[in-house]
C-alpha cells in the first residue's frame, strides 16, 4: 500500500500544469490570422466584418468574414463579403 501511495504521490508531483495563452499570445495569433485572410481573400480594402470563427488547435484554421471591393477594373465598383480561413500554423 506505501508504495502504490508514493508512486501515485511521485508521478503526481511530476505531471505539469496546462497554462492557458497569454494576452500578448492571442493578440500575436489574431493578427497573423487576420494577416492571413487579408491576403487570401483577394479583395482590395479588406477589412474584417464581425468577430472570427475559431476552430479547435488541431485545425490549425480560423474562419474571418471579410468585406472589400473587387480588383477586377470591370468590377471596381462592386463589393462583396468573403469568408476567409486563414491558416495559422
Amino acid at each position: 500500500m506505501k508504495v502504490a501511495s508514493l508512486a501515485f504521490l511521485y508521478l503526481t508531483a511530476l505531471a505539469t500544469q496546462a497554462h492557458a495563452s497569454s494576452s500578448d499570445a492571442w493578440a500575436a495569433y489574431d493578427k497573423v490570422a487576420l494577416e492571413s485572410c487579408i491576403k487570401s481573400s483577394g479583395l482590395n480594402d479588406a477589412k474584417p466584418v464581425g468577430t472570427s470563427a475559431q476552430f479547435d488547435d488541431r485545425v490549425g484554421y480560423t474562419a474571418i468574414l471579410m468585406q472589400g471591393q473587387y480588383p477586377q477594373k470591370h468590377m471596381v465598383t462592386e463589393w462583396d463579403s468573403i469568408r476567409t480561413s486563414g491558416k495559422t500554423q
